[in-house]
């Protein structure tokens, strides 16, 4: 973006996808790979589906539990800081504020890559739902870390662990929705889990963008990645079945 522009640079982002949209154009992959029997189809009937997807998968706490968890983080924190980098890079810049923002992204993107390495080449990280909100707790606090941050070599090492520790726990998540649930319903809840995931960052506009209008983005990122700590901790004591007075899951 800094070498190309504004427009050119985003379409330069965009035509990266290019080759691998026209190679899964050809993918080996459709009904005449399946060795499995299809599963019955049903009928798409808009709302009423996804309320029925929700009831089908409610007794299934793994599932729940991990839906639950993509929409909380998508709608109190979701991706809103990565909009407000620049600001965030004018903070804590003593230089140029678009190298720094770059670096920033960078940042978190490198720590991302580094996830998906690891969690392709070895079985360090085991999908289960408790591994999965321990990872997410560790972003909500090494994000919330970035947020209260004034040293921009300590703000760059946390998004470096923030690209990790998002890209695990959401990728986990995904993977155990997939393993547990039913064949027939796999497809509708997939479904359901990536619209929580995507859907609800609606939410996060309010909860970082418009209050950090009002008391600053520094202040309204912390204080959502606290919010969400709460939860992620609360969630994670209902799965231990531990009773506690107030529970959200």
């Amino acid at each position: 973006m800094l070498t190309l522009g504004p427009e050119n640079g985003l379409l330069f982002n965009v035509l990266i996808y290019l080759p691998t949209i026209i190679w899964l154009w050809r993918a080996p992959y459709g009904p005449k790979f399946r060795t499995t029997p299809a599963p019955v189809k049903r009928a798409f009937r808009g709302l009423k589906d996804i309320i029925q997807t929700i009831r089908d998968i409610s007794g299934q706490p793994k599932i729940v539990s991990m839906v639950l968890l993509a929409g909380t983080t998508s709608f109190i924190v979701g991706n809103s800081y990565q909009p407000q980098m620049p600001a965030f890079a004018e903070g804590l810049g003593h230089g140029n504020p678009g190298v720094l923002y770059s670096m920033l992204l960078a940042a978190d993107a490198a720590g991302a890559l580094i996830a998906g390495f690891i969690l392709e080449s070895c079985s360090l990280l085991k999908p289960n739902p408790r591994s999965t909100l321990i990872l997410a707790i560790c972003w909500c606090v090494m994000l919330g870390s970035f947020a209260l941050s004034t040293n921009f070599y300590l703000a760059l090492a946390l998004l470096l662990l923030c690209g990790f520790f998002e890209l695990s726990f959401n990728s986990m998540a995904q993977t155990i929705v997939q393993i547990n649930a039913p064949v027939e319903l796999r497809g509708r809840t997939i479904g359901l889990f990536n619209m929580a995931a995507m859907g609800m960052r609606a939410g996060s506009g309010i909860t970082v963008g418009l209050v950090g209008g009002m008391i600053g983005i520094h202040a309204s990122l912390s204080l959502a990645c606290f919010i969400l700590l709460y939860v992620s901790a609360d969630y994670y004591i209902a799965l231990a079945g531990t009773k506690v007075k107030y529970c959200l899951y």
